[in-house]
C-alpha cells in the first residue's frame, strides 16, 4: 500500500447511484448484512469488513443484519459463536434483532432447488469429484457431464431421496444448469447441493444434504430483504452466479453484490487455517493470545475498539489488494492511547537508588497528572521516600557520548520530585549491580532548579516503600518476515524467537493495583494494558505491552 492513507469508499458511491431518484434502490432502506461462517475467532480482516457493512449501513441511516453462515458442518462450533458476537458488540456495532443464522433457511433453499429443476435449470449429476474435475475442461475445451439432459422428473425424484437419506456421500450432486462452455468456470454448471451426512450444530441429524455457499448466499440475502451485499474480492468471479440464482429462482427481494479488497497487513497470516494451526501446536497461547490478529488477541494486547474503527476508515476501500505495514495499526493504536491512556512509571529492570542524605523513616507526596491531554482525568498522588527503583540502563560508571542519566558527578531529574546528583554505585562479586547512590537537592521540590541550571536527564522511578511486583510481557511481532505466507513459503519457517519476552521483577505504584483504568502509558517505554485474564490465574499484576512510544509509521513516511 501506498504511505498515504486513502479513505476513499466507492462503495457510497455505488450506493448514492442507487438510492438517488431513478436508481434500482431509490426510497428504499439501505439494508446490509456481515455474515461471518462460525468456523474460527474473527481477526483484523473481518473488523475491515464489519466496518465497511454495519459503517454503511449507519452512513445511510439504515440497517444491518448479523447472518452466521452455518451451511458447512463440518466447521462449525457455538463457541465461535459467541465469540463472533462478542467481538462485534466490542467494536461498538449492534445487529438489534435482526440475527439470523443461513440454516433457518434450508428448507426455502431446498424449495428453490426444486424448483430450479422443475424449470430444467438444475439436474442430478453422478459424477464423482476425481470425474468432475476430469471433465471440468479448459478455455478452449467445455465442461461436459452425461447427466446433463437427464428428465427434470428424474431429477426430481433423486433429489427428493437425496434428502430422504437413500444415497452414501458423495454418491451424487445437485448441479445448476448454466453453461458448459462460460469462459467464468463458475458458470459451469456449478454443483449447488452435495449430500453430507454431518450433524450439525444447530439442525442436528435433519438434513444429510447442505447447499453450497454460492447458491445459499443470494437466497440469504433476498429472504433478509438486503439491499447491497458487500463482499470480499474473491467473491467478484461468483457475482455471475449470484445474480443468475437471484433471477432464477421466486425471491422477494433482488439484492446487489459489491467487491471490496480484503485486507493484509505484514508480519502475519490471516487463514483460520493457519492461525488455528499456531493454536493447536501451541506456538501461541490460544485464540486471544496478543501475538495474534484476532479481535480477541488484539484486545487483549490492549487495541480499543476507536484505534481499529480509525484504521479500517483510514485504509480507505478499494477494489485492489494490498498490504498495510503494521506500524499503521500500531499508529493509529498509539494516537489512542495518547489521548485517553493514564501515564504511571513502572520500572522494568529495576535496580535500588538510594538517596543517600533523604532522612530515613521520611516519606512525601507529589501530585502528577493522569493524563496531560485530558484534565477531567484529574490527578494522583504518588510517594517519595530514601530509597527507590530506577532502570539499570539509567546507570553508567562511564557514559557514552550522548548518555545524560545516572552517572558520578552526573545530576539528574527524577520526574515531577527532585533533582538528584549521583555519587556511586555497589556491584557484588560477578560486576552485578546492586545499587545506585545519589544525593538530593532539597530546594528542587517538583523537579525544578531556581537557580536556572540545565539539568538534561529525566528519569522515572517508583518509590521503593510504595511499590508493587509486577509481571511484563513484552509483545512484538509473530512473524520475522513481512510477508510469512506468500508464494511457497511455509509460514512457520518464519516464527519469531522473541515475539514474547516475560519479565517478571518488575516494580510498579502501588496505586495501580486499585486503579479503574486499564490502558496506560509507561512513562518512558511505551502503552500497556492489564491483562486480566492473566492477572486473575496467576494471583499478581500482569501488564501486556500494547506498542512502543516510538511511532515507527511516521519515521517510515
Amino acid at each position: 500500500m501506498s504511505e498515504e492513507i486513502t479513505n476513499a469508499n466507492f462503495i457510497h458511491d455505488f450506493i448514492d447511484e442507487d438510492i438517488a431518484p431513478g436508481g434500482d434502490y431509490a426510497g428504499m432502506t439501505v439494508h446490509t448484512r456481515f455474515p461471518p461462517e462460525p468456523n474460527g475467532y474473527l481477526h483484523i480482516g473481518h473488523a475491515k469488513a464489519i466496518c465497511i457493512d454495519f459503517g454503511t449501513a449507519e452512513k445511510y441511516g439504515g440497517i444491518c443484519n448479523l447472518r452466521m453462515d452455518d451451511t458447512n458442518p463440518t466447521k462449525e462450533d457455538v463457541e465461535y459463536v459467541d465469540a463472533i458476537m462478542e467481538d462485534i458488540r466490542w467494536l461498538g456495532f449492534d445487529w438489534g434483532d435482526r440475527f439470523f443464522f443461513a440454516s433457518q433457511y434450508f428448507e426455502k433453499m431446498y424449495e428453490c432447488a426444486v424448483e430450479l429443476i422443475e424449470k430444467g435449470l438444475a439436474y442430478v449429476c453422478e459424477l464423482t469429484p476425481e470425474q468432475m474435475r476430469e471433465f471440468r475442461g479448459d478455455l478452449t475445451t467445455p465442461a461436459k457431464s452425461p447427466f446433463r439432459d437427464r428428465p427434470k422428473e428424474e431429477s426430481l425424484d433423486l433429489f427428493r431421496r437425496m434428502r430422504a437419506g437413500e444415497f452414501e456421500d458423495g454418491k451424487m450432486t445437485l448441479r445448476a444448469r448454466i453453461d458448459l462452455t462460460s469462459g467464468n468456470f463458475n458458470m459451469r454448471d456449478p454443483v449447488i447441493y452435495r449430500i453430507n451426512r454431518i450433524t450439525h450444530h444447530r439442525t442436528g441429524n435433519e438434513w444429510c444434504i447442505y447447499p453450497m455457499y454460492d447458491f445459499a448466499h443470494p437466497i440469504e440475502d433476498a429472504i433478509e430483504g438486503i439491499t447491497h451485499s458487500l463482499c470480499t474480492l474473491e467473491f467478484e468471479a461468483h457475482r455471475p452466479l449470484y445474480d443468475w440464482v437471484r433471477d432464477n429462482v421466486t425471491l422477494p427481494a433482488k439484492p446487489r453484490q459489491i467487491e471490496f479488497s480484503r485486507l493484509g497487513i505484514t508480519n502475519t497470516v490471516m487463514s483460520k487455517r493457519k492461525l488455528r494451526k499456531l493454536v493447536e501446536d501451541g506456538i501461541v497461547d490460544g485464540w486471544d493470545d496478543p501475538r495474534m490478529p484476532t479481535l480477541c488477541g488484539l484486545r487483549r494486547r490492549g487495541y480499543t475498539p476507536l484505534s481499529i474503527r480509525n484504521f479500517c476508515e483510514r485504509i480507505g476501500v478499494s477494489k485492489t489488494n494490498s498490504t498495510v505495514d503494521y506500524a499503521f495499526l500500531e499508529h493509529c493504536l498509539r494516537e489512542d492511547l495518547n489521548e485517553s491512556a493514564q501515564r504511571t512509571m513502572v520500572v522494568l529492570d529495576p535496580v535500588k537508588l538510594v538517596i543517600t542524605n533523604y532522612p530515613e523513616g521520611k516519606s512525601e507526596t507529589f501530585e502528577i497528572e493522569n493524563n496531560p491531554n485530558r484534565p477531567e482525568d484529574g490527578k494522583r498522588t504518588i510517594t517519595f521516600s530514601r530509597e527507590c527503583w530506577i532502570e539499570k540502563t539509567d546507570y553508567m560508571d562511564e557514559p557514552v557520548k550522548g548518555y545524560f542519566r545516572m552517572f558520578p558527578g552526573n545530576e539528574v531529574r527524577l520526574k515531577t520530585a527532585y533533582i538528584v546528583k549521583c555519587t556511586g554505585c555497589k556491584r557484588d562479586e560477578n560486576g552485578e549491580l546492586i545499587e545506585v547512590y545519589a544525593e538530593y537537592d532539597p530546594e528542587t521540590r517538583g523537579g525544578d532548579t531556581p537557580d536556572g541550571r540545565r539539568i538534561k536527564g529525566t528519569i522515572h522511578w517508583v518509590d521503593a516503600e510504595n511499590s508493587v511486583d509486577a509481571e511484563v510481557r513484552m509483545y512484538e511481532n509473530l512473524f520475522t518476515d513481512p510477508e510469512p505466507d506468500t508464494g511457497d513459503k511455509d509460514f512457520l519457517e518464519y516464527i519469531n524467537p522473541d515475539s514474547l519476552k516475560i519479565l517478571t521483577d518488575c516494580k510498579a505504584e502501588k496505586g495501580l493495583t486499585q486503579s479503574a483504568q486499564t490502558h496506560f502509558q509507561f512513562m518512558r517505554i511505551g502503552y500497556f494494558c492489564i491483562d486480566k485474564k492473566a492477572s486473575e490465574s496467576s494471583g499478581r499484576l500482569v501488564f501486556n505491552k500494547s506498542v512502543s512510544l516510538k511511532d515507527g509509521f511516521k519515521k517510515k513516511k
